[in-house]
């Protein structure tokens, strides 16, 4: 049976000094602000990560994750992603199931390798060490999801006699995504049973992972495909894009210094072979015909836009939200029936 398709949002809590506002109050409008998310119908809450940023580019989504769920009733949460090398995977198990019984079994996952220089040192971590990092935590994540006793010893981790309480709300787990930047990163996604986090060209990511799990007996339409892709709506583009495009642009100048910093070119939404990222801008028609036709195209279930670019307050994009969820999510809806 075909997904049917969720929207939302995505949150990195990014506060540069030059806002004005402190983090506390920051925090507090944002929690405001998803409580009026998810009053408006919207799927999904993401949170992306990065460590030791001098905006405080947020590093720790569970907590915040915890704190919305106390304050919505439908909303999801998930991460896009969680650096999963950074984390000791049965401690992440642990915090999953207390988030996901605080939620009522709102809580995902959402994981990739992580690929900035100053992520792992802060940790003490080679990057070098990434992948078998990250495969070593998959399985013992899928171990810890299934609710049953397990041990395991690899090259990086070893865990003895673990079964996680407490108990999860969702059979199996929250359902776990992988991002994939390549023909790897899809391969590893089918091999946990995974939904998809594409981040790179679909043939290599989408279209990979597609085929590998119709050859190994899967249905794709039992899985889901995601993606940030940003919508701002608005009858003058002239008048109301010209702040988001600046906060934009400081958001960018942080990925690409760390994409130079581990030597791997442009950032996503700036290398053309990637599925573009780039904002959508525009009226409601505007901005529905593109979303539908990038939808399509990617075969996305799963869309999220960009909540708060950095530097503003929550304010400057209400007007954006509001139409985006009440006017422009319900045909992209009705569009992919």
């Amino acid at each position: 049976m075909k997904p049917n398709l969720r929207v939302g949002v995505v949150y990195d809590l990014r506060n540069p000094p030059a806002s004005g506002i402190d983090n506390q109050q920051f925090y507090a409008e944002i929690l405001d602000q998803a409580a009026w998310l998810d009053d408006l119908g919207m799927d999904l809450i993401w949170f992306t990560e990065h460590h030791f940023v001098d905006d405080g580019y947020l590093p720790s989504w569970i907590p915040v994750a915890s704190a919305m769920a106390a304050r919505t009733q439908n909303i999801r949460f998930s991460s896009d992603i969680s650096i999963l090398p950074l984390y000791q995977p049965v401690r992440l198990a642990e915090d999953l199931a207390v988030l996901d019984n605080l939620s009522g079994g709102r809580a995902e996952i959402g994981v990739g390798l992580g690929y900035v220089p100053q992520d792992f040192a802060g940790y003490g971590l080679s990057v070098s060490e990434r992948v078998s990092r990250t495969d070593e935590a998959l399985e013992i994540l899928r171990h810890c999801f299934s609710g049953r006793r397990f041990s395991f010893s690899g090259k990086r981790y070893k865990a003895e006699d673990v079964i996680i309480k407490p108990d999860y709300v969702q059979p199996n787990g929250p359902p776990l995504w992988v991002a994939a930047s390549s023909k790897a990163g899809a391969l590893r996604a089918v091999r946990f049973d995974a939904n998809l986090l594409p981040q790179g060209p679909y043939e290599t990511t989408i279209e990979v992972w597609l085929e590998a799990l119709k050859a190994n007996g899967r249905d794709p339409d039992d899985y889901r495909i995601g993606i940030i892709k940003s919508c701002f709506v608005t009858d003058d583009k002239e008048r109301d894009w010209a702040a988001i495009r600046t906060a934009e642009r400081f958001r960018m100048e942080y990925y690409a210094r760390a994409f130079e910093a581990a030597g791997r070119g442009a950032p996503p939404d700036q290398d053309k072979e990637r599925i573009s990222q780039n904002w959508v801008v525009g009226d409601v028609d505007h901005c529905v015909s593109e979303l539908n036709a990038f939808i399509r195209q990617n075969r996305i279930t799963d869309l999220v836009t960009w909540a708060v670019p950095p530097g503003l307050r929550t304010g400057a994009v209400e007007a954006s939200l509001h139409r985006f969820a009440t006017e422009v999510v319900p045909r992209l809806k009705q569009a992919s029936l």
